[in-house]
């Protein structure tokens, strides 16, 4: 999930300070954020012109509220479709992995099962202080992809298993980087 975009969509019902948004996104999702993410983050959203430093109160906070065109682009991330984009770090590792000689194909996918299945045994039930509905959402959603992961690794190791390592193509391509002349 953006925390930009999810900081703006609080912002949208209120003005929140740092530390106060922070909160707000932890109790609502249930995802911890580091607090120099929210900070950061917010500078760049004033950067940007979807925020508004609004001062400093008593305590010397920074009250930050969002701008016309920051809720906006709160509004219409909120309504709009997230599809996966098409570059996944784990399947490329493993498509890579499977290419390569002598690479050990099966203790990798074992590794990945493991984790997997540790991760959804620590799947339990929500924090004090969190949404209890957001929170389960947000569980439910983890808990459907690492299924479908280990159903994926299942689907990998069946095309794995007819798979053959490459060697080094003797093709070289016209362009490269050139070598630096010796000195």
């Amino acid at each position: 999930m953006s925390v930009r975009q999810s900081l703006l969509a609080i912002l949208d019902h209120g003005a929140c300070y740092g530390s106060q948004l922070r909160a707000e996104y932890i109790r609502r999702t249930g995802a911890s954020v580091n607090v120099g993410q929210i900070y950061t983050t917010l500078e760049r959203l004033e950067r940007d012109g979807l925020v508004d430093n609004g001062g400093v109160d008593d305590d010397g906070r920074i009250l930050w509220s969002v701008t016309p065109a920051g809720r906006a682009e709160a509004r219409a991330w909120l309504r709009t479709a997230s599809v996966a984009d098409g570059r996944d770090e784990l399947a490329l590792r493993i498509a890579l992995a499977v290419t390569l000689p002598g690479v050990d194909v099966a203790g990798i996918l074992s590794a990945q099962r493991a984790g997997v299945r540790a991760a959804l045994a620590e799947e339990g039930t929500p924090s004090e202080g969190t949404d209890a509905t957001g929170t389960a959402i947000v569980a439910a959603a983890r808990r459907a992809r690492l299924e479908a992961e280990l159903r994926w690794l299942d689907e990998v190791e069946e095309l794995a298993a007819g798979s053959t390592a490459l060697a080094i193509s003797d093709e070289r391509p016209r362009r490269g980087r050139p070598a630096r002349a010796a000195l």
